[in-house]
């Protein structure tokens, strides 16, 4: 008989770590090249994470510290 262990995951922000708005370093990790926001599973974060991380992309944006989209380098 074949048992298999969970992988489990493993955060790349700390638990303790806050994530702000105004870090746009760790906040351009979390964006694809076209702008959108990666995914949960994609980021391995956990839920309240993930929901920090939108609200403060969103604020970047908004306040002009990130693009809304990228634009194509041609």
């Amino acid at each position: 008989m074949v048992t298999y262990k969970a992988k489990r995951r493993v955060s790349p922000i700390k638990l303790d770590q806050t994530i702000n708005y105004k870090d746009i370093n760790l906040l351009k990790t979390f964006i694809t090249e076209h702008g959108k926001i990666l995914s949960r599973r994609t980021t391995n974060l956990t839920v309240k994470q993930q929901k920090e991380l939108k609200q403060s992309i969103k604020r970047a944006r908004i306040l002009n510290l990130l693009p809304f989209v990228l634009k194509d380098k041609i």
